[in-house]
């Protein structure tokens, strides 16, 4: 699963490497979902369903418990400003919904390009039972995405985090 998937580039390049493998794409925003549904039917994508919707609800009322092999939130909005932090996505209620929602042994992908933002992710994930692992190398496998790029350009280091439901 993917969650907030902006405007589907990343998704679709993942999708078409690994066509085995079936994907789940969540978002809020109606124009980055038209515009990967686009990406699907010009990519002739089989392995791809999208979701309109909060992630929370999605979870709620959409997944099964342990039925995940893996969620990717990349670059999701930082909420710079202090008095927006309550706004993160990350945080330990989020953290909780993603694990009981993952199959043991699971994993949970984690990029930003804000440095104070992968501090406080890094900060949330000690506070939490549920995950082993932490900061890693950029994968290979993860397509550069726009809100990476635009962070790239402006000098901005990009951190991926990767963690293992225990």
């Amino acid at each position: 699963m993917e969650i907030g998937f902006g405007m589907g580039e990343a998704t679709a390049q993942i999708a078409l490497s690994d066509p085995t493998t079936g994907y789940l794409a969540v978002e809020v925003h109606r124009p980055g979902i038209g515009k990967l549904l686009l990406r699907i039917e010009e990519l002739e994508l089989k392995n791809v369903r999208t979701i309109e919707g909060d992630a929370f609800e999605v979870f709620e009322q959409m997944i099964l418990d342990s039925s995940l092999d893996g969620v990717h939130l990349f670059f999701p909005d930082p909420w710079p400003k202090a008095r927006h932090f309550k706004r993160r996505i990350v945080n330990q209620e989020f953290i909780a919904a993603v694990a009981a929602k993952l199959k043991p042994g699971a994993f949970f992908h984690i990029a930003t390009d804000w440095q104070p933002y992968a501090e406080w992710i890094a900060e949330e994930f000690t506070k939490q039972t549920f995950f082993t692992g932490g900061e890693v190398d950029r994968p290979d496998w993860r397509p550069l995405t726009r809100f990476e790029d635009q962070g790239i350009n402006k000098e901005h280091p990009v951190a991926d985090f990767r963690f293992i439901k225990k």
